[in-house]
């Protein structure tokens, strides 16, 4: 034999996972990961194990089994599940059957290749890495493991005292398990947290064939504590661990989640009468909900009318205070759905309002009145924001279990109180006609391995978490990634969607970061939830609305992983992705921008002829199919050729899939945009109609309308472009429209102070101020469009075919056309009869502080009027709006939407 010499120094590294057992026979491994001086053929592979951890690599193979270099690589079934290990090896374990495999997983593993060359290097090893599970572990588990509920499952008549509990937990290499058992449960009375005390009784748990671990107690369970403890060999050199975890599956917890509760869900002490009695809102089609984004906290903390102790809390949603009349009004108007940011169980924010730390509200209002560009109000906020009341919530702890910081005290965040206190909350808001949504971030969780608030990795180690190719948690979300990929990630996802539809009645989820999840995850999500209802299960679950952000971007992008739930590949679920197209083109610029004054937009006062058609695509509900002339070519054009960065302008199959929005709580509000991109000499009503002008363009679309809460209260967070952790100083919403909350010191310095040069000449000008008037003729107007929506089926046709039938934007690209002018006419004769009481409606907004006077082609000799709700609307200046019937012209004042209809033939 030929001696090679050695190609070089060792990799011999078992805290990093490079290797992947895909099934039971098959493993991967990465090409270049191997010596590039020696063949395949002269390498000899095993799979190494240590049932007890404390693995050691050595030159001589120890305790494992040998693998076979498959030369035809990984077969084209597997590549189509795990296509991001396209080029890996594909290494054969011909010799291990599933028991012996399962037996394996409960130990250390790694991947060993050694030198087989010949020479004095015979045996050596080359590579040493360990092994990422998840595949192997679906492979092996996920047909059988999916098919049965987890957590506290109840036997028994609901509402009667005999019921029983059993508690399953998914831990498929768990050594064993046992679920530990407090006495006891709260004192009567009292705000202060609780923990149980002493010492628990200890229950083991008994195996099944599919990785789940079950126990099954008596009546007198009910409502105690209890946590699960596990024996683990921990992955990557660990030796045999005992760790405790509260339930993943949890709906109950104690104060500040230290212990799961077993909550029977079905237990009438946790429904009131204002859930359980009050009817879920009759079912809507997507297209036809206009969407208010509101924070739990927000909605009352400032409310006077509303009493101390219920501020900021599920309850105060029940109290006739300011909030709650304005919502009303709202609903009144047209507003259809509320939709909350996270209400599950949070990592962030401190449960006992003992133990939380606030700065002084007195000391900033002084500092306010002083210096409203002053540095030391974020200063405190900030010195603070790890104990204080606020977060916006997207640091998931325990999906299925509501927060308990939302309760109105420390002793209610406790088991089934907080359940309670949340579906009060959600009858409060059925008994206004508003249909709940919820937000759901199954893409990431706050921790991951055996930190604090990491509870998944301790139940089933590596699996639930996407790992990079060194076997890392990802985290380009910002947090530990998951992996809904994964079978049983998706149905952590699926249960919790279910669980909040048939045990809290609410109407539909919104997806943090969708694009991190797979199509068939929304498809499963979508399928499971049209399974529930009215008879069964109490709800219909094919009305639950689905929609969320799909960006594509981080370790997932595109369809690195799988096929994403991303912008433009949701075609025949009816389910929506957020319109960043039409909200750049309101807003101008992007809202990344290094220089928040870079590009204007439509209602920013500097519209291109770009932004123009990304518009007219937005208001004809973004679909790919559209045709129009552009107002920058001239040419037709489909919605499809149009450009948006690298992406197209118009990307859904129908208009139920495109939620347009210029304003969310993500990013500068709107009127922060407007302040930050208009002339400083730009006077108050003129922001104030550009404000107007802006919640236009998405009030009056084709698609899902959307507004973030306090969007029509000219809703300032002080220029801050990151709120999430800015406290109650800096998300100021007041429904007393006394301010606005522009002024209040220079945001927080992590992601604001480069721009505090540019921030604090804005905030110390008073004139930027708006007053109570201007407030309130900002809402007004704003409940004006939300009427006109409402009582003109035109402008929500709901379908492909009705859209590109009747929808048109008649002057774009003509003579007449211009960048801060956009016409469009729907038709209401083409097709189906979609209204019988009107047969047009012509929305027209002009961007231009100028009046416009446009002849609009093809509707000269037709009669056109003013809308109803605009004529007896708060805005004097829309009166001004004319129709030339001989000519086909309409007169429209400067900086306003105007809306037409059509009522002969």
């Amino acid at each position: 034999m030929t001696y090679r010499p050695h190609p070089g120094p060792r990799t011999i590294d078992l805290a990093q996972a490079r290797a992947h057992w895909l099934t039971r026979d098959l493993l991967a491994l990465p090409a270049a990961d191997l010596p590039h001086d020696l063949p395949v053929h002269d390498l000899t592979w095993r799979l190494e194990s240590a049932p007890l951890g404390g693995l050691g690599v050595h030159d001589e193979p120890g305790a494992g089994h040998a693998l076979v270099h498959d030369e035809h690589g990984l077969p084209s079934d597997v590549l189509a599940r795990v296509p991001h290990l396209a080029g890996c090896l594909a290494l054969r374990l011909g010799t291990v059957g599933s028991a012996e495999a399962e037996e394996l997983l409960r130990g250390q593993l790694g991947l060993v290749v050694r030198d087989h060359s010949g020479g004095p290097h015979e045996g050596r090893v080359l590579l040493a890495t360990s092994v990422q599970v998840p595949h192997v572990l679906d492979d092996l588990y996920a047909e059988r493991a999916v098919q049965r509920g987890y957590g506290v499952g109840w036997h028994g008549a609901p509402g009667t005292d005999g019921r029983t509990p059993t508690v399953t937990v998914w831990a498929p290499t768990a050594l064993a398990v046992d679920l530990l058992l407090w006495d006891g449960t709260p004192p009567d009375g009292g705000t202060a947290a609780w923990a149980p005390p002493g010492e628990p009784a200890r229950h083991p748990m008994t195996r099944s064939d599919d990785g789940a671990w079950s126990v099954t107690g008596d009546p007198g369970w009910r409502d105690r504590c209890y946590l699960l403890e596990l024996r683990h060999v921990l992955p990557r050199g660990g030796g045999v661990r005992a760790v405790r975890s509260t339930d993943p599956w949890s709906v109950g917890l104690t104060t500040d989640s230290t212990h799961s509760v077993l909550v029977d869900l079905q237990d009438p002490a946790w429904a009131p009468g204002v859930w359980s009695g009050t009817p879920v809102p009759a079912p809507v089609r997507p297209v036809d909900q206009t969407i208010y984004e509101l924070h739990v906290r927000d909605f009352s903390r400032e409310d006077p009318d509303v009493p101390a102790e219920l501020r900021g809390s599920y309850r105060a949603f029940g109290v006739e205070g300011h909030g709650r009349r304005h919502l009303r009004r709202l609903a009144e108007a047209g507003m259809t759905t509320v939709h909350l940011l996270p209400v599950f169980d949070l990592t962030s924010v401190e449960e006992d309002p003992a133990r939380q730390r606030q700065a002084d509200l007195a000391v900033l209002e002084e500092l306010s009145r002083q210096d409203p560009a002053g540095q030391e109000q974020q200063r405190l906020v900030r010195a603070h924001a790890l104990r204080d009341a606020f977060n916006w919530g997207y640091d998931p702890w325990h999906f299925l279990t509501p927060e308990g910081s939302y309760a109105s005290s420390a002793r209610d965040a406790h088991g089934g109180e907080r359940v309670a206190q949340c579906r009060e909350m959600v009858g409060a808001l059925h008994g206004l006609g508003l249909r709940v949504v919820l937000d759901q971030v199954y893409n990431h969780t706050t921790d991951s391995g055996l930190a604090r608030a990491s509870v998944l990795d301790r139940v089933a180690p590596g699996y639930y978490h996407r790992l990079d190719a060194d076997g890392h948690v990802e985290t380009s979300t910002c947090c530990q990634n998951l992996a809904t990929e994964h079978r049983m990630a998706e149905k952590l996802m699926v249960d919790g969607c279910v669980l909040w539809v048939r045990h809290y009645r609410v109407d539909g989820f919104r997806f943090d970061l969708m694009g991190h999840h797979s199509r068939g995850n929304l498809e499963a999500v979508r399928s499971a939830l049209d399974a529930l209802t009215p008879a069964r299960d109490g709800v219909d679950g094919s009305a639950v609305t689905l929609y969320g952000e799909g960006w594509n971007f981080g370790e997932v992008a595109d369809d690195r992983r799988f096929h994403q739930a991303v912008q433009g590949q949701l075609d025949g679920l009816g389910i929506g992705t957020f319109n960043d197209r039409i909200r750049d083109a309101v807003r101008g610029g992007a809202v990344h921008d290094d220089d928040p004054r870079a590009g204007l937009g439509f209602a920013t006062g500097g519209a291109d002829p770009h932004d123009t058609d990304l518009l007219q695509i937005g208001l004809a509900g973004g679909l790919r199919k559209l045709r129009l002339v552009s107002q920058k070519t001239g040419r037709e054009v489909l919605g499809r050729t149009v450009r948006y960065g690298g992406a197209p302008a118009g990307y859904a199959w129908s208009p139920e899939e495109v939620v347009n929005y210029v304003d969310a709580h993500d990013n500068e509000t709107l009127w922060d945009t407007l302040v930050l991109k208009l002339p400083r000499v730009t006077t108050m009503d003129e922001r104030v109609r550009r404000n107007t002008l802006a919640l236009a363009t998405v009030t009056l679309s084709q698609g899902i309308s959307f507004w973030h809460a306090g969007a029509e209260l000219l809703r300032s967070k002080s220029l801050d472009r990151n709120s999430y952790a800015s406290g109650d100083w800096f998300n100021h919403l007041d429904y007393t429209l006394r301010h606005n909350g522009f002024g209040r010191g220079l945001p927080p310095e992590p992601d604001n102070g480069r721009r505090w040069p540019l921030m604090a000449t804005l905030l110390a000008d008073p004139s930027l101020v708006p007053g109570p008037d201007d407030i309130a003729r900002a809402c007004d107007a704003a409940l004006d469009l939300l009427r006109v929506r409402r009582d003109l089926p035109l402008l929500r046709l709901g379908t492909t075919e009705r859209v590109l039938g009747a929808v048109s934007f008649p002057v774009s690209g003509t003579a007449v056309g211009r960048p801060d002018l956009v016409v469009m006419l729907v038709d209401g004769t083409a097709g189906e009869r979609v209204d019988p009481r009107t047969s047009g409606v012509l929305v027209v907004l002009n961007g231009a502080v100028e009046g416009a006077t446009v002849p609009v082609p093809g509707l000269a000799g037709q009669r056109w009027v003013l809308s109803a709700a605009q004529q007896d609307g708060a805005d004097d200046v829309v009166l001004q709006t004319a129709w030339e019937p001989a000519t086909g012209t309409v007169r429209v004042p400067g900086i306003t939407a105007a809306v037409l209809v059509r009522t002969d033939g």
